[in-house]
């Protein structure tokens, strides 16, 4: 497990799934390959969400869902779309995972250089893959609360337009400052 500081916190409040998705798509245009980022948040907090923008925003081939029993899925940079060129897409749900050992079996090695690489449910399993990373945790409004680190359960998942908060870390060389677009899309008083 890796202890080192985060370079940088911010925190975005989103009130729909679209401000989700667009906030992840401007963060997808600044990503480049061999970026990793590691995402939380419980269950409908909008991971999914979050790299469906990511991926419009890198110009990689649409219909990304989670890649719950599957583990990774590659989604492939489009020649004709908003970044030609621009790297692929690698997004892994961790979920099933018990340790930063089966995340090497999977064989990530291979294509962190060519890759922006997702992992969902990462936390203490990836973070040996890089230096460098970018945490993003999602919380969402729980009984009129926010969700403790990401430890609460609600089932009710349905809803993709409650409040939520999206908080970015940035950890390595890679991050030393926070992206631009975090510093212009915080909320007045935000850190």
């Amino acid at each position: 497990m890796n202890s080192t500081p985060a370079n940088w916190e911010r925190s975005v409040k989103v009130t729909t799934a679209d401000q989700t998705h667009a906030l992840a798509a401007s963060l997808g245009g600044v990503l480049e390959a061999g970026d990793l980022l590691v995402l939380t948040g419980e269950l409908g907090a909008g991971k999914t969400t979050f790299t469906q923008g990511l991926g419009e925003g890198l110009g990689v081939r649409s219909g990304i869902i989670s890649p719950t029993f599957v583990l990774v899925r590659i989604h492939p940079n489009l020649a004709d779309g908003p970044r030609p060129g621009g790297p692929d897409l690698v997004h892994v749900d961790a979920y099933r995972l018990e340790s930063s050992g089966e995340i090497d079996d999977i064989d990530l090695e291979n294509t962190m250089d060519t890759s922006v690489t997702v992992v969902e449910w990462g936390r203490h399993r990836v973070e040996h893959l890089s230096e460098s990373r970018l945490e993003v945790d999602l919380h969402r409004a729980v009984g009129g609360e926010a969700a403790p680190g990401g430890d609460v359960f609600d089932f009710d998942t349905e809803d993709d337009d409650e409040p939520r908060t999206i908080v970015f870390r940035g950890f390595g060389p890679r991050w030393p400052d926070a992206p631009e677009l975090l510093e212009t899309t915080l909320p007045e008083g935000g850190n």
